[in-house]
């Protein structure tokens, strides 16, 4: 199931012929997470980009209560919405930018696709590989190998542990 967007940066006019160029952002709980909305805030500050934060509510198993299963919905799309505030203040910090907000509920790599579809504004997919022994992380994995020959825009994958000041140089 999709959810429309939060918050959208402004639309630009509808019989412009240039399509805004958004970074996409997939937001979550790792720590490298901020690698990715600082890189992604700081290329669209300097290519005239927006930014576009994704989150994706996974689903939660088998409900036995309906009334049960409204109330986990609901919680789970306050704090989607607090997440993602809290990366739009990130951005905002580091690029001035108000960022787009998307909130999709599913499989975060199916809604990624998903969205890759949707949106042809996007761009260019911008994620952090995490650091620690479990690797990259299960997204950055799935489509910097499997998939990324197939996906209709390039990734760049920015590596976890890096400082502000070396996304800075590199963005």
């Amino acid at each position: 199931m999709s959810v429309t967007p939060l918050h959208a940066a402004p639309p630009g006019p509808s019989n412009d012929p240039v399509r805004r160029k958004k970074f996409l952002v997939v937001i979550d709980d790792s720590p490298e997470c901020a690698s990715a909305i600082h890189y992604a805030s700081r290329r669209a500050l300097h290519t005239g980009g927006h930014v576009s934060l994704l989150y994706v509510i996974e689903p939660p198993g088998f409900m036995h209560w309906i009334s049960v299963q409204k109330v986990m919905q609901e919680e789970a799309q306050a704090q989607a919405e607090a997440v993602l505030y809290e990366a739009a203040a990130q951005v905002n910090r580091i690029a001035g930018l108000l960022p787009e907000f998307v909130i999709r509920e599913g499989k975060r790599r199916d809604e990624l696709l998903a969205l890759l579809k949707d949106d042809p504004d996007i761009r260019i997919l911008v994620l952090a590989a995490g650091t620690g022994k479990s690797g990259p992380g299960p997204l950055v994995s799935s489509l910097a190998g499997q998939l990324s020959g197939s996906l209709p825009i390039p990734i760049t994958v920015v590596p976890g542990n890096l400082t502000t000041a070396q996304l800075d140089e590199l963005a």
